[in-house]
């Protein structure tokens, strides 16, 4: 007997309902994949875009995946009520305590910067401690690098407590800290201009510079780091020669040694170059082991002389509009850091090595009213109003605006370890 087959011996037998579910199925792959690209399937962490530098404002796009991005460098300062996390800690040098050292207003502790297109949450040093549990962190610079780096460790001593382990060198310009409660280290390295060099002395009035190579007294420990912010200007504004390999290519305000003024912004980026370079080199790998942040320069507020009476004494910020530029020279260094930050950005993605600018020059540029000034010292006034008298209006007051480039900071570091890289 003949095998029957329905469908080519009872074509119109077929029932409408099995019809239209071979359609359905036909129809199904189609269908997904169509969903698919619409609504695709939400993520576990939301994808991250991170700048501290220039930024468009966060949007949303589709129902899932949002990009959120922060501008921290442009905004203005907006007064707070909830002021400072702390107001005593023993790790402030002894040169910042301003209000130990009897500074009568205290205005300048309750200000906030306000970004223009975001929000800037106040520090956790919980969520900080957490962030960076069992790594080791190192500021390395000048003294601008201490004065953030005891900003810091004065905001986490709010919530845990801390041992020095380490101390050497004249005014313990290497010292390390640990906090048991999450195995993080915390470290600071005095080196003033990243690369090797020798400081101004008695016997000279200039510092000599060697561009081509990195200062080893960080460099040696460069393995160990986890996390290495650098701070670094102010000493390249002084009298110094400039070497590089064996040639001297330069000097910058050095009368009587018979060499090229060169200026140095150049040789200012050329230290960032050697310094990026020379990390890409020794960390370079196929995971990200270390991450790299600069912190750009933070003017000074000074008004006439710097021993005078008045050398900084505003009590309030100024307004983003009131001083909508920087000085000349201030953005001049601001942009030659960031510029190399870049560039290192581009050759660290393919070594693993990641770089960001924490950009704090405008926002500090607009607090005048935050440095020690004459409160470098205790109780300046106590016999009086003297016409002459020390000030710095250099470094910050701890607590004081100083404590914002660890928030920024903090929020650079969070977005990094929760973005995806593209």
């Amino acid at each position: 007997m003949d095998t029957i087959n329905p469908l080519k011996d009872q074509p119109h037998s077929i029932p409408l309902r099995k019809l239209l579910l071979w359609a359905l199925y036909a129809l199904l792959p189609i269908i997904t994949f169509y969903h698919l690209l619409a609504f695709p399937f939400p993520q576990s962490k939301q994808s991250l875009v991170i700048t501290t530098s220039s930024s468009t404002p966060s949007k949303e796009i589709g129902n899932a995946s949002v990009e959120i991005s922060c501008d921290y460098s442009n905004g203005n300062w907006i007064q707070d009520k909830l002021g400072p996390l702390y107001t005593k800690c023993n790790t402030i040098k002894e040169g910042q305590n301003c209000i130990t050292h009897g500074r009568l207003d205290n205005d300048y502790l309750y200000w906030r910067w306000k970004p223009n297109n975001c929000q800037l949450p106040r520090f956790d040093p919980k969520k900080f401690l957490q962030l960076f549990k069992n790594k080791n962190l190192a500021f390395v610079g000048d003294s601008l690098a201490r004065n953030q780096l005891e900003s810091l460790l004065c905001m986490l001593s709010t919530f845990s407590p801390h041992d020095l382990v380490f101390s050497h060198g004249e005014e313990n310009k290497f010292r390390k800290w640990h906090f048991p409660s999450h195995n993080v280290n915390i470290s600071i390295y005095w080196s003033p201009f990243l690369v090797k060099g020798v400081e101004k002395s008695d016997k000279t009035y200039y510092n000599t510079l060697y561009l081509d190579s990195v200062d080893d007294k960080w460099a040696n420990d460069l393995g160990q780091m986890d996390l290495v912010v650098f701070s670094i200007g102010h000493w390249y504004l002084h009298s110094a020669v400039y070497i590089y390999g064996d040639k001297v290519l330069g000097c910058h305000s050095c009368p009587g040694l018979n060499y090229t003024e060169v200026g140095f912004y150049d040789v200012y980026g050329k230290a960032f170059e050697t310094t990026f370079k020379t990390i890409i080199d020794r960390r370079g790998s196929g995971k990200y082991t270390l991450d790299v942040i600069v912190t750009t320069f933070s003017p000074a507020h000074f008004e006439g002389e710097w021993d005078k009476y008045g050398a900084c004494s505003k009590t309030k910020p100024y307004d983003a509009k009131e001083k909508e530029k920087l000085e000349w020279m201030d953005a001049e260094m601001r942009e030659t850091s960031i510029k190399q930050v870049n560039i290192a950005k581009k050759e660290g993605r393919e070594k693993y090595v990641r770089f960001e600018a924490v950009d704090v020059t405008k926002l500090a540029y607009l607090r005048p009213d935050g440095h020690p000034g004459p409160y470098m010292h205790p109780f300046p006034f106590a016999n009086g109003i003297q016409e002459r008298v020390q000030n710095d209006c250099v470094h910050w007051c701890l607590p004081g605006p100083i404590d914002t480039w660890n928030e920024i900071l903090m929020q650079v570091m969070i977005k990094k370890m929760d973005m995806i890289v593209v």
